[in-house]
């Protein structure tokens, strides 16, 4: 009995403690993220930009896949949407109202995603729903590619990165640092309404479906309805993180749009953890970090680096945040467990 006692008591203090640890860990990772511009090299820099972007898209993309347990492979071209909509927006001259413009991409992104999930969510799903998309997004790229006044093949380079203007006073965000700045804060309130979104009444909805459509359509919950929120939330996310890449890097091109931009958010999830919000987040700076260091062995970069992802997620079945978590509970587990006994002996 006393046994049985302090293991309850020692699996509340472990999912406490585990907690705990890791929003401190996540607490330093940001703290450590936004002192990158006084840490690193200004391409370095760069590049954790580009990753904080793209874990943002991917999140995005997570939502949809294990909440909602819907798999688009074409959630590039609503990125690719959205970084278009901003390049145009900034060469036009708006980029004084650089944060409407984010809305509006955004608003393209969705509305791209609400028309296409009109069609797509009543009649497929799976696999079909994944080509389609794949399909959709391949098909937006070969279309850049030939629209001469959007650049072609090349693209639209040369994107300023804008000034911010609200009337009494400026935010100039042209130097590196400054919209690296302001891209942090974008993707922390992101971050915040996905997390707000899969975390309440919402999330806990499109869970019940994935887990058991019937059931869930029993209870009262409008299945084609939710996952098509979900679907248009994805696509907002999309075509939001678009826009934000757009003056970061400066140029946009109609590869973004194509299957490895769509496939980069599947190997972030894989990598860091399905089922893990934190998870795509974990992976985009895992795969960052892998690209990063095995950038110097030319030749055969790719087949290290992919045979480092294979390992990775081999002996992770749950991803780099399911292992952790997991070596973690192992680790709190038997200190719990012998504190819970000494102190019923104790007694």
């Amino acid at each position: 009995m006393s046994t049985a006692l302090a293991e309850r008591h020692t699996g509340r203090e472990q999912a406490l403690s585990r907690v705990q640890i890791n929003r401190a860990l996540i607490a330093l990772a940001a703290l450590i993220v936004l002192l990158m511009p006084f840490l690193v090299n200004s391409g370095l820099l760069y590049l954790v930009g580009v990753t904080l972007v793209l874990a943002v898209y991917s999140v995005g993309w997570n939502v949809l896949f294990s909440w909602a347990g819907l798999a688009s492979f074409g959630s590039g071209g609503l990125f690719c949407i959205g970084a278009y909509v901003a390049a145009l927006a900034i060469r036009a001259g708006w980029g004084e109202h650089f944060l409407p413009v984010i809305a509006l991409a955004t608003l393209a992104g969705a509305l791209v995603a609400l028309l296409v999930g009109l069609v797509a969510l009543r009649r497929m799903s799976g696999i079909f729903l994944a080509i389609l998309t794949l399909s959709l997004a391949e098909l937006l790229r070969h279309v850049l590619m030939r629209v001469r006044w959007l650049g072609s093949e090349d693209g639209i380079p040369n994107i300023t990165r804008p000034v911010l203007s609200f009337g009494f006073f400026d935010i100039d965000l042209s130097s590196g640092s400054a919209y690296y700045w302001f891209l942090c804060v974008a993707s922390a309130i992101l971050l915040g309404i996905c997390w707000w979104l899969a975390h309440g009444p919402f999330g806990r909805r499109l869970l019940a479906v994935r887990h058991d459509i019937e059931r869930a359509s029993f209870i009262g919950i409008d299945v084609h309805r939710s996952r098509l929120v979900a679907f248009v939330v994805s696509g907002a996310i999309a075509g939001c993180a678009g826009a934000l890449y757009a003056p970061w890097a400066q140029i946009v091109t109609p590869d973004l749009a194509g299957m490895v931009k769509s496939t980069q958010p599947i190997l972030f999830t894989l990598l860091g953890g399905l089922h893990s919000f934190w998870g795509p987040v974990v992976g985009a700076f895992a795969f960052m970090a892998i690209d990063y260091f095995t950038r110097t062995l030319i030749g055969i970069q790719e087949v290290i680096t992919g045979g480092i992802l294979l390992v990775v997620i081999l002996v992770f079945r749950s991803g780099i945040a399911g292992g952790w978590n997991a070596l973690l509970d192992g680790a709190l587990a038997r200190r719990g467990l012998d504190r819970a006994l000494a102190r019923q002996e104790a007694r």
